[in-house]
């Protein structure tokens, strides 16, 4: 016995600092996801919650939610909402990360000032942006009619079910876009200036040495930044629910808040844990298919 400890003496103290990690990962990730799992197959409700009286119903909860309409439209507004936000934080995130890799006063300071949007709790940032997009007295409103965008009355970001979602993508990518510039500079910052000299000696115009230099050597980094990107997005709860609960008439309405209101509103605990493992595999389909492409380009 005293042999074997002494033999595998390092491997055995390194597992008991790994322990607690570990046990963490169980307790707090693994074992929710699993009674998650478990309560989409029951019919636990409020009636029967006390009791615990529920049954097993098998794949019912997963056939009601995909027969309802209102699935549907926070499906389609999910992925509406997380299309339409990747497009503007990664276009304005590497278009900043260009902009600040150049080589100018204050650029450092200027680029860390912009993180604060990124840094903010999301639920201080809704409730910033609540108020700012205010019919009456918001700041967006006063904004656009003090340079002559808006010359009728205010218009209802919050109250419009054809603005809402305008107004949450809006806020959303206020977030969304200091973090795609912060690790697309990082990965700019990787790439030699000897190249872009070289190719400005060969005549490379700028948009050249962006799109034949910067972007093929950003490719890894560009699918860490979409990967996650779509994750952060699809996943999105706080920000919805405290700028608009995702009102008015479901115009707002994503997963996330669409599986919550099945289980804190209308109380039916199995269905709100079917959608929420119908999002999660959504989900785990993009991180497979993103290690899939990060396989090809390492045996490439």
């Amino acid at each position: 016995m005293a042999k074997f400890f002494k033999r595998y003496r390092d491997r055995i103290t390194g597992m008991f600092f790994v322990l607690p990690a570990v046990a963490y990962m169980l307790v707090m990730m693994v074992y929710p996801l699993l009674y998650n799992f478990l309560l989409s197959f029951r019919d636990l409700t409020v009636m029967n919650f006390k009791g615990n009286t529920s049954v097993f119903v098998g794949l019912s909860n997963y056939s009601t939610i995909l027969q309802d309409p209102a699935f549907h439209q926070a499906f389609w507004q999910t992925l509406w909402f997380t299309a339409a936000c990747i497009v503007v934080q990664f276009s304005l995130g590497i278009i900043l990360a260009a902009f600040f890799n150049g080589k100018f006063a204050l650029a450092g300071s200027v680029r860390g000032l912009l993180l604060v949007a990124w840094m903010m709790p999301v639920s201080v940032t809704g409730l910033l942006f609540k108020y700012m997009f205010l019919t009456e007295g918001g700041v967006i409103n006063d904004l656009l009619k003090m340079v002559g965008l808006m010359g009728g009355a205010p218009l209802g970001w919050l109250i419009n079910p054809s603005l809402a979602m305008w107004a949450v993508i809006i806020t959303n990518c206020w977030i969304g876009i200091p973090f795609n510039m912060l690790l697309l500079s990082t990965g700019m910052s990787n790439i030699s200036h000897d190249i872009y000299e070289s190719a400005a000696i060969d005549g490379c115009t700028v948009l050249q040495r962006f799109f034949r230099i910067t972007v093929p050597l950003l490719k890894t980094s560009i699918l860490s930044v979409l990967m996650l990107g779509f994750i952060y997005t699809f996943k999105v709860f706080d920000l919805v629910f405290m700028m608009t609960k995702g009102g008015p008439l479901n115009a707002t309405e994503v997963l996330s808040t669409y599986s919550y209101r099945q289980s804190f509103t209308l109380f039916n605990f199995s269905m709100g844990a079917a959608s929420a493992v119908i999002l999660f595999l959504c989900l785990m389909l993009v991180g497979v298919f993103y290690l899939r492409l990060i396989r090809k380009d390492e045996v490439m």
